[in-house]
């Protein structure tokens, strides 16, 4: 059930804009953080650049359904990491989000997410899986060799999917666990103590 794909895709187009055809920017020309090659791939074999800038909202959310929230089984992921690995996948490729996912439960990082992983990421705490995805995210962006050129954005995109995606999980970050309370002693296994206590004194 696609619960988050409609949340978590107006959140993604907060982050993607409008128009851009950057220079320095590898995707090339897009429209809405959509590509030329993706729009090619799913609408239109033949389409130009001056299709892409028309793109409606039912072809927008065409791509980005089959591109990036099917290949990271986003109808499938727990609330919150679903985003997260979504918008990863939006911002790096889809196998790029699936391995370092895959990375933070600790299973095969192959880039596909099967039954292992699903497992895997539904046994840890989905804000603790957010975390750390999202700060496996920017190490690999501080990486490239665009960081000087889109460092803001990127980070504030990252800052801003973080806080999301585990307000979407219904958690807080790194909360400790409460700490236990002292068990309360039953009042009448007291008083029965007391007096047996008491019975058992020796007789002076």
């Amino acid at each position: 059930m696609d619960r988050n794909f409609k949340r978590a895709l107006s959140l993604v187009l907060k982050h993607e804009g409008g128009w851009s055809d950057h220079p320095k920017d590898p995707g090339g020309a897009t429209m809405k953080g959509v590509t030329l090659a993706s729009f090619r791939q799913y609408v239109k074999p033949t389409a130009t650049k001056a299709d892409l800038r028309k793109i409606t909202d039912e072809q927008l959310a065409t791509v980005y359904r089959r591109h990036y929230w099917d290949a990271v089984h986003g109808a499938e992921l727990p609330d919150g990491i679903d985003y997260a690995a979504f918008d990863f996948a939006v911002n790096s490729g889809p196998s790029r989000s699936a391995k370092y996912l895959q990375a933070v439960v600790g299973v095969t990082q192959d880039g596909r997410i099967g039954p292992a992983t699903l497992r895997a990421v539904r046994s840890k705490r989905a804000a603790d899986v957010v975390n750390a995805l999202c700060d496996k995210r920017m190490a690999f962006l501080e990486d490239l060799n665009t960081w000087p050129t889109f460092r803001k954005g990127w980070t504030r995109r990252v800052s801003d999917v973080r806080a999301e995606a585990i307000r979407m999980a219904g958690s807080s970050p790194s909360l400790p666990n409460p700490p236990t309370a002292p068990a309360k002693t039953n009042w009448l296994v007291a008083l029965l103590q007391a007096l047996l206590a008491i019975f058992r004194r020796p007789a002076k």
